[in-house]
């Protein structure tokens, strides 16, 4: 039988091998190209995480050249016993690509606003009269997930998806995204031509608040370049602390941004211009470029999600096969918080840092 230590050592080997697919991965995002393909990848499994997406994405690769799935591209990724409440089986021999899952524990507390008086619940336990409970984030696991092409059973139906000609805008978008602009307290001004704003495709003031965009684009250029604004008004405003030291990081975050969101709405993403990941990456002193991929990969994500979470507008899915129920990848992250791990869920630090930037995708 194997005892509590042995599962333990395997699943610590397991998460080990997990973290070096990852910075595998990230190392592998080297040029703009490569870092533009893997955002609209992610802005069609919008809600799984940058690290688990990144993670589905290298080994979805290796089981294509492998012979095992047909499609270099995943449709739809679930659980095991997901899939079987879809009516569908996991064929033999197919291999689940793995993730990391986050592991919760229940808190309670009489006094929530002093964060030394949340004490742990066992598994049954019930909390005392007047406590309030909350779930907090203690650890991470490896967990499993295969593509629909995986298995076996009924066809998935294909919900309907954004078809766009060359230079027209996704119904809907550029109103959404310049209400989420005017709510922030921005004032959107058109301009004639670059030459009104230096040159640039569009502008924000902070001291003035204003966003100021070309109206000599096509309509698609212009939705993107508000997309791009509306980053900068999220992310680099002079209370966003030290997110304005390195401009160059700003500058690819917002062109990021502005990439998964058109991908979450079909648009042709191939004339976007992203910066060598390598460079602006190396610019972070004292910190591992794969480091900064990862953690602006889910910075660029969380905001894109804020941005997409708020429009009306048709999208393409998100990697969640149709008709299965999920807790929402909406919801707060800050609803799961990190804590003292017990023994049983403590995890090697590498690994834990890999889960904690957004749980919202780790299920």
């Amino acid at each position: 039988m194997t005892s509590i230590d042995d599962r333990r050592e395997a699943r610590e080997a397991k998460l080990d091998e997990l973290h070096e697919k990852l910075t595998e991965a990230v190392d592998q995002l080297v040029s703009g190209e490569d870092w533009a393909k893997a955002l609209a990848f992610a802005a069609q499994f919008r809600s799984r995480s940058f690290n688990n997406t990144l993670l589905i994405w290298m080994q979805h690769t290796a089981a294509h050249e492998a012979g095992l799935v047909p499609d270099p591209m995943p449709s739809y990724v679930a659980g095991y016993k997901q899939w079987q409440q879809l009516g569908h089986q996991v064929e033999k021999g197919q291999p689940g690509y793995q993730i990391l899952a986050p592991v919760t524990g229940r808190f309670a507390s009489s006094t929530p606003s002093d964060q030394t008086s949340w004490r742990r619940l066992n598994r049954n336990e019930k909390p005392r009269p007047g406590e309030q409970v909350r779930s907090k984030m203690v650890g991470v696991r490896p967990a499993y997930v295969w593509d629909a092409a995986q298995t076996s059973g009924d066809p998935i139906p294909a919900p309907p998806t954004p078809k766009l000609l060359r230079g027209e805008a996704p119904s809907g978008l550029r109103a959404g995204i310049t209400r989420q602009i005017e709510a922030a307290g921005f004032q959107l001004h058109a301009v004639a031509n670059a030459g009104a704003i230096y040159g640039a495709n569009g502008v924000t003031n902070y001291g003035e608040k204003t966003v100021s965009v070309r109206d000599d684009m096509d309509p698609a250029a212009q939705v993107k370049t508000l997309a791009h604004e509306l980053a900068h008004v999220l992310m680099h405003g002079p209370d966003q602390g030290d997110a304005r030291q390195h401009r160059g990081i700003g500058e690819v975050e917002a062109e990021s941004v502005a990439l998964m969101v058109g991908a979450a709405h079909g648009m042709d993403t191939t004339g976007y211009t992203i910066p060598y990941v390598s460079t602006w990456a190396a610019q972070v002193d004292g910190e591992e470029p794969s480091k900064v991929v990862r953690a602006t990969g889910e910075r660029v994500r969380a905001t894109a999600m804020k941005i997409l979470d708020q429009l009306d507008t048709q999208m393409t899915g998100d990697g969640t096969p149709p008709g299965l129920e999920r807790d929402s990848p909406r919801q707060d992250s800050k609803a799961v918080e990190r804590t003292g791990a017990s023994p049983s869920t403590r995890t090697t630090a590498a690994s834990q840092q890999l889960a904690l930037a957004d749980v919202r995708g780790l299920r």
